[in-house]
């Protein structure tokens, strides 16, 4: 039996000032208030909340900063925040706020030398890439812009190229099951976990319990962000724990 420990992550999509949620990064539907869902996935026992903007990259500007002030007042685990982090000076007063990690994507693909600069100033282990990606007829592209731009770059080309730069995990959204319950791209996963040896965060697909396990089989795989499973209270937090214990996982119980 395994005794890989893995995290679960409550994934909150913020359109400013609303949490909302789509299918394939689309359609998005307002959920509500995302400090009242960050509060109650807190009280159910989340490891991590991860904040993202995602119409930051398109609008060139971050919004989460308020909603940031507010989380590390009520929530006291792990916060990491994605979402218009263009510049070392962004990334420095998103963590000054009492985010614990940023997540970047846009930014890196057309600057892959900024995630070098970050590492170097704050710690790898602070340094996220966030690698949207579509699946293709020879692997996976990486998109932008929440999903919507293609960059014509190869999934294990980059995440390989930006291991080499200095990040720290890699949280690796399949848009292609983003929101339709279907299950993580197990197969994806698989391919990002043999090409490097950095921790991954598995995002898009979760809709039934041995979901969480299946992705959490995956040698590299630490930690699963959820949305859809918890916004729509389809399963709690202590579910999905219960469930990796139960097929040997460690959890923080």
């Amino acid at each position: 039996m395994s005794e890989k420990q893995i995290r679960v992550i409550s994934r909150l999509d913020i359109k400013a000032p609303n949490l909302i949620k789509g299918i394939r990064l689309e359609g998005l539907r307002v959920m509500g208030d995302p400090q009242q869902f960050a509060c109650d996935y807190y009280q159910q026992g989340v490891d991590e909340i991860l904040y993202m903007d995602v119409v930051a990259s398109l609008y060139e500007r971050s919004s989460l900063h308020d909603v940031i002030r507010h989380a590390v007042e009520k929530v006291f685990i792990p916060i990491t925040v994605g979402g218009g982090i263009r510049s070392l000076q962004n990334a420095t007063e998103i963590l000054s706020l009492g985010a614990d990690k940023i997540a970047i994507n846009t930014a890196a693909v057309k600057q892959p030398q900024l995630i070098a600069q970050i590492a170097r100033q704050v710690g790898s282990q602070a340094v996220v890439l966030s690698v949207e990606c579509k699946r293709e007829q020879q692997g996976w592209q990486v998109y932008t812009d929440n999903g919507r731009e293609k960059t014509g770059l190869d999934v294990l080309e980059w995440i390989a190229q930006a291991q080499k730069l200095g990040i720290g995990e890699v949280l690796l959204t399949s848009v292609d099951r983003e929101g339709t319950r279907k299950g993580f791209d197990i197969e994806l996963l698989q391919a990002v976990s043999d090409c490097v040896s950095l921790p991954i965060i598995a995002s898009g697909g979760f809709g039934e319990l041995q979901h969480a396990s299946a992705a959490a089989a995956v040698p590299n795989v630490t930690a699963l962000a959820i949305a859809d499973g918890l916004h729509y209270r389809r399963f709690t937090v202590a579910q999905i724990k219960q469930q990796l214990h139960s097929d040997g996982f460690a959890v923080r119980m």
